[in-house]
């Protein structure tokens, strides 16, 4: 009879452990940069601009997380990609139809958006450096940056049939469309 109780007892306790570990591995943290998804039409052709979006955190952003005048892979974790179903002509040059990764290098004054037609890869190498790899470069057009008029904890991009905004921190960064 006592090894009964004692089956029954190891048995409940197996099952009692097997339920705790169960719902400990439900409760994961949110990841730090999530992935965010925009979509919006531009001109006729339908955009999407898959991304990862970093909080500010109170850290210093531009020129500080984000150096200014080297590459960045436009996000975080895997480089931003950017896709439209038509070509797109952005300050007079032609983005053909396709999928491209979205790469930035971010200025004072000015920044540099890059459209590379390599997807897929991880947003930075071990050294810090990003992916871009400019014999692959597509397209590289110019913009300017204008304080925001509201401040973003999260990077954010948003279409509109004008371009598109990469947002955050004190900062939009508008690319328009023609």
């Amino acid at each position: 009879m006592k090894s009964i109780v004692l089956k029954k007892s190891l048995l409940l306790s197996f099952f009692s452990m097997l339920m705790a570990v169960t719902v400990m591995a439900q409760d994961k943290p949110a990841p730090a940069s999530p992935a965010q998804v925009a979509t919006g039409t531009i001109k006729g052709a339908t955009v999407t601009i898959n991304y990862s979006s970093p909080a500010v955190k109170g850290r210093t952003i531009w020129g500080g997380l984000v150096p200014y005048d080297k590459v960045w892979r436009a996000g975080a974790n895997q480089a931003t990609i950017f896709t439209t179903d038509k070509a797109l002509t952005i300050q007079g040059k032609t983005l053909p139809a396709g999928k491209y990764s979205l790469y930035a290098t971010p200025g004072e004054k000015e920044w540099k958006i890059i459209f590379n037609s390599q997807t897929g890869q991880w947003g930075i190498n071990r050294d810090g450096s990003t992916t871009d790899d400019a014999s692959k470069d597509v397209l590289v057009v110019t913009a300017k940056p204008v304080k925001s008029s509201e401040t973003n904890e999260r990077l954010v991009y948003k279409i509109s049939d004008k371009g598109f905004a990469l947002e955050w921190d004190n900062l939009s960064v508008p690319v328009w469309v023609k």
